[in-house]
């Protein structure tokens, strides 16, 4: 019911902003037998041969769309790890340097094995070994915030906000800030192919790969259960025989391995990482968690919702763009729509107890 009521706010925006962004001329491309695209060309009044254009909607476009799809990516796969984390009760403010983190490891893998490495003859392999210390990494760090907060009993929002600092810096200081790039082309070639129309959708799927498998594991499987009985009444749960401390380490790792995905789309698709990748992510990953339904309080959320969610804030914020709008709103409209999000779910949380005092009296 809730990712209905997200599926129609995506298609009200949809239409206002097919609606209130008119269109705009752009280049037209054509594509050769052998599969490139060029600049396609015609013939003016003056009989002269000049690049063809054509007039499109501004956000009803293929191109734009798939862009939309792009951006909206990297922020919908973390979203769904977070979903589990908020979902359980528990908050990682630390994602997005756990984003820059498995980013630059993976990146120095990649180099080393890339035109400028001493390793260039395998690229391949270099691949293979940049994905799994790139996942070794981000399950590594949930794990580490899982068992800090577990075992030291400290509330996460401080364990997260400590290990926000440390992941980022230990990127930092590997890199001494320099940006990495010369990668080897397997990776680049996977995430950046394109269809005939030079459309780039392997975000795109591995968006909705993550997304069904979060889906599935969380709505069909017992530790999947779990994680909603650990959320909603953790006492309850442990009453019932759940562990909850090893529920609450699984959702941080989760967390951690959607932040290393993230990061392997992105480092195929844009060729390089620093430790500036992922600076703010926290507040567009755990808004996103929000707006797609997932309750602060924890017991509610769903990957679906989480996915939908960071497609509505990624709408908004292109939508600023698209409307002429300054775009040094965009933070200000996002943080009105979070704590929109938060007071409809305290007034939805406040009509649920009321009807069930209802019910008992």
């Amino acid at each position: 019911m809730a990712e209905a009521g997200l599926l129609l706010v995506v298609l009200v925006l949809g239409l206002l902003l097919s609606f209130a962004g008119g269109s705009v001329e752009r280049p037209r491309f054509e594509t050769l037998p052998d599969g490139t695209r060029q600049r396609a060309r015609m013939i003016a009044e003056t009989g002269e041969e000049v690049p063809a254009t054509e007039r499109v909607n501004k956000f009803l476009n293929a191109q734009n769309l798939a862009q939309l799809a792009k951006d909206t990516s990297f922020f919908a796969i973390m979203a769904v790890g977070m979903t589990f984390v908020i979902v359980a009760g528990q908050i990682d403010l630390s994602i997005g340097s756990i984003y820059a983190l498995c980013s630059v490891l993976a990146a120095w893998i990649l180099r080393l094995h890339g035109p400028e490495g001493p390793s260039a003859a395998s690229p391949g392999t270099g691949t293979l070994l940049a994905a799994l210390a790139c996942v070794g990494v981000g399950l590594g760090c949930g794990l580490l915030n899982g068992l800090m907060v577990t075992g030291l009993g400290v509330h996460p929002f401080i364990i997260t906000l400590g290990t926000m600092a440390i992941f980022r810096g230990i990127a930092f200081v590997a890199t001494q800030g320099q940006s990495i790039g010369s990668f080897p082309d397997p990776l680049r070639r996977v995430v950046g192919w394109q269809t005939s129309g030079g459309l780039t959708l392997t975000p795109l799927l591995v968006t909705l790969a993550v997304t069904v498998v979060a889906a599935v594991f969380l709505s069909r499987t017992v530790p999947g259960r779990h994680v909603y009985a650990v959320g909603g009444n953790e006492q309850a749960s442990r009453f019932s025989g759940i562990r909850a401390g090893r529920v609450k380490v699984m959702v941080f790792m989760t967390g951690g391995l959607a932040a290393a995905l993230a990061a392997l789309v992105q480092l195929g698709y844009y060729g390089a990482a620093s430790s500036n990748d992922g600076q703010g992510y926290e507040l567009h990953v755990i808004a996103s968690a929000v707006v797609g339904g997932a309750s602060l309080s924890g017991g509610r959320g769903s990957a679906f919702g989480a996915a939908m969610g960071a497609l509505i804030i990624q709408m908004i914020t292109s939508g600023i763009v698209i409307v002429g709008i300054d775009q040094n709103y965009s933070q200000i409209i996002v943080g009105v729509v979070v704590v929109a999000a938060v007071l409809l779910d305290q007034v939805n949380q406040w009509w649920r107890r009321r009807r069930l005092l209802a019910r008992a009296a």
